[in-house]
């Protein structure tokens, strides 16, 4: 059976702007032996009637994809800005959230992909998920697909540096800690000055430390207010440590081309 908007590790939907409009979907935590390198794997599989268009809307995480579609691989750098994809006809992707330390093994700038997307040759890789992803059994499918993609990981991206290691770690802990609002408090944290965490989020992620920050916590403020319709905008920005709720809706506003009360209506 394939799994829905609700079926994300821990329920997790967050930088998914409008669950609802999804096709079929899975996200799959990576492996322990790629887990350096990948955050999870994501697989969204459609088919659509003739002349339908499904605009898929994302306030995406900080960070690059590398996705094998039916007719090319992408590498996909971190945003600035709400993203989308018009999915027609029937198709699949199989994709993978590359940490600092993937991006870095795959010996690829992020500064030079900031918004945009470039072909990977990767002729391999392209087979074995074609392969797999003809099965028809979906689930059994999807599981090969992720196999084969990992055995590829393994086989093929170069050993990453201590330092983009480390810059895993600021990742985690600006993901996963909401109090971390500002720069200095991440790099207080990690223990350098703001300067060494600046340089390390721009030759690792390709934005900035505030950027990947802002990204988060908006992530967070867009699934409450998608969520929750009796939390108010004021708690929101309180709980992620806004100075205000005008710093949030500015934020949002910057981001997503909206205020945060109009997307709690648009949903």
């Amino acid at each position: 059976m394939e799994t829905g908007p609700d079926d994300y590790p821990s329920f997790d939907t967050r930088g998914i702007l409008y669950p609802a409009r999804l096709p079929t979907f899975h996200r799959q935590a990576a492996p322990g032996e790629v887990a350096h390198l990948i955050r999870w794997f994501w697989i969204p599989r459609w088919e659509l009637a003739p002349g339908r268009v499904s605009r898929q809307e994302v306030l995406a995480f900080p960070a690059s994809n590398l996705v094998v579609g039916t007719d090319r691989i992408s590498l996909s750098g971190p945003t600035t800005r709400v993203s989308h994809r018009d999915l027609k006809g029937a198709g699949w992707a199989v994709g993978a959230l590359l940490r600092p330390a993937g991006l870095c093994a795959l010996g690829v700038d992020p500064n030079k992909i900031v918004d945009s997307e470039i072909d990977i040759d990767a002729p391999e890789l392209a087979s074995l998920i074609h392969i797999a992803m003809s099965h028809s059994d979906h689930d059994k499918g999807r599981s090969n697909a992720v196999d084969c993609y990992v055995c590829w990981i393994v086989g093929n991206l170069s050993r990453p540096s201590d330092a983009s290691i480390f810059a895993n770690e600021m990742e985690d802990l600006i993901a996963t800690d909401r109090t971390i609002v500002r720069v200095d408090q991440a790099a207080e944290a990690l223990g350098i000055s703001v300067r060494s965490l600046q340089r390390l989020a721009r030759q690792f992620v390709g934005v900035s430390p505030l950027a990947i920050i802002r990204r988060y916590r908006l992530q967070e403020a867009a699934e409450r207010l998608r969520e929750d319709p009796s939390v108010t905008i004021a708690q929101i920005s309180s709980d992620l440590a806004y100075s205000d709720q005008a710093h949030l809706s500015a934020d949002f506003r910057t981001v997503l081309g909206m205020a945060p009360g109009a997307y709690r209506l648009e949903r």
